[in-house]
């Protein structure tokens, strides 16, 4: 029996793709899931290794739906492999139960791996030079420097929730940014 396994990794994707092309291999039974595939923890992935039995054979649609690294696709082979259960890539056409198809696998899983490797690398030499030329990512400051110093004084004449409405900002972004001694000292109202 061929069991399909479809993942996308947000809920703003969608499996029709996948499962059409699972469908068209011949998949009689469909597991879906949405979940990243760097989670090592994904239950739908687990239910259908549960449920594949001894001679049959879990696809997917693109390797990277089973797994993010190398060393997670080697262990789901693995896996597979010692329950007698073989492994089918639509995409890259791999299929674990020749020896080529064996060899094949681990070629891709090392590509995909060095692939994310590079990624990640360029990603930190980017926010590198983005900081060396005075910039910094993330989300802006709720309360700049000024603002702070205005919460300070206006914390002595004003309660907590008086003073983050006047700012425009939570309770918790006030306490958060404002130092603890600014509240200490504010007058009992």
């Amino acid at each position: 029996m061929k069991i399909g396994y479809a993942r996308v990794s947000t809920v703003e994707q969608n499996h029709d793709l996948q499962i059409a092309a699972l469908s068209e291999e011949g998949c009689e039974k469909i597991f879906t899931e949405t979940a990243s595939g760097a989670k090592k923890d994904r239950p739908v992935l687990a239910e259908a290794l549960k449920f594949a039995r001894e001679c049959d054979t879990l696809v997917v649609w693109k390797l990277d739906r089973l797994a993010r690294s190398l060393k997670q696709l080697l262990e789901t082979i693995e896996l597979l492999e010692e329950r007698g259960v073989e492994f089918s890539s639509i995409t890259e056409q791999l299929d674990t139960s020749t020896s080529g198809g064996k060899l094949v696998f681990s070629i891709f899983g090392s590509i995909a791996e060095f692939e994310r490797n590079l990624i990640a690398e360029r990603t930190r030499a980017g926010l590198a030079q983005a900081k060396a030329k005075g910039r910094v990512g993330g989300r802006p400051k709720s309360l700049t420097d000024d603002a702070v110093r205005a919460a300070e004084g206006l914390l002595k004449t004003c309660t907590v929730k008086e003073t983050a409405e006047r700012l425009g900002v939570s309770v918790s972004t006030l306490r958060r940014h404002v130092p603890r001694e600014a509240f200490e000292t504010r007058i009992a109202i």
